[in-house]
């Protein structure tokens, strides 16, 4: 069960901040960092959600407010957590949008706000956080996803904007480096989100996005929780430009139009 591989106490003197931690994986992470110790700030673009988050958080927790599209609101809040807490460990970039649509059915400007939320305000956030990040030793993760690397009809904006979170990625672990760990989680199908609730709204087009997938199940928030504990621990202090995929052997290909049980002896 994801939530008890890690001992009490691992991340303890750790500061964190989410961007987009007011609901889904985001705040999963924000709640599983908070359990094992980390001192944790949340930021969204709506005030009370954020303060409802950092209340279901608990253990401290602080909310912010900020459109990671703005550059100088993000910059702000960062500063905001790190006159709460005194520095910076840990610094998330979740902030995401999505939906389904032809890109002919696609306007210019909705396909922008989905880069701009995406790609820009991961650049937004890391670039804002560098200085405040306590270092050697800070790590950095952007939550990417399977339409970085394999295209998908209907998203063309998320293929476009996560293939260029990945880059992101990959450029400051080289520019950043020595004294910044800079890594992704791409999570699989993760069950109780809001993206998975607008790419699969129905049990059949559930089930088959179930069927393709190795493990034959989604994921759960908690997994993709405990990818960034690991990639936040003294564990992963060897791993920097990395893409984590949490997804239940997604991204390996499409499982489910082969009947394994066929040749069998």
């Amino acid at each position: 069960m994801a939530g008890q591989t890690f001992r009490d106490g691992l991340l303890d003197g750790k500061v964190a901040f989410i961007a987009g931690g007011t609901s889904g994986i985001n705040l999963g992470i924000a709640k599983r960092l908070a359990e094992l110790g980390a001192k944790v700030a949340v930021c969204g673009r709506d005030p009370d959600k954020a303060a409802r988050a950092a209340a279901e958080i608990g253990h401290d927790a602080r909310g912010l407010s900020a459109d990671v599209r703005d550059f100088a609101a993000i910059r702000a809040a960062l500063e905001t957590a790190v006159d709460a807490f005194g520095k910076l460990d840990i610094v998330v970039a979740g902030a995401a949008g999505n939906f389904l649509a032809p890109a002919l059915g696609m306007s210019a400007n909705a396909f922008k706000t989905v880069v701009d939320i995406d790609l820009l305000g991961t650049f937004n956030t890391f670039r804002a956080c560098h200085d405040l990040l306590n270092l050697p030793g800070a790590s950095l993760i952007a939550i990417t996803a399977g339409q970085a690397e394999q295209a998908m009809a209907m998203q063309i904006h998320a293929c476009a904007a996560k293939a260029g979170v990945n880059q992101v990625i990959r450029t400051l672990a080289i520019e950043w480096g020595p004294d910044v760990r800079v890594n992704g989680i791409s999570p699989g199908p993760i069950d109780g989100t809001e993206g998975m609730a607008r790419l699969a709204p129905d049990p059949v087009t559930r089930a088959a996005h179930e069927n393709r997938i190795p493990t034959k199940r989604w994921g759960e928030v908690g997994e993709i929780a405990d990818a960034a504990v690991f990639l936040s621990s003294p564990a992963a202090s060897y791993i920097t430009g990395a893409i984590l995929n949490v997804d239940g052997g997604s991204s390996v290909g499409d499982a489910g139009r082969m009947d394994t049980s066929k040749g069998l002896a």
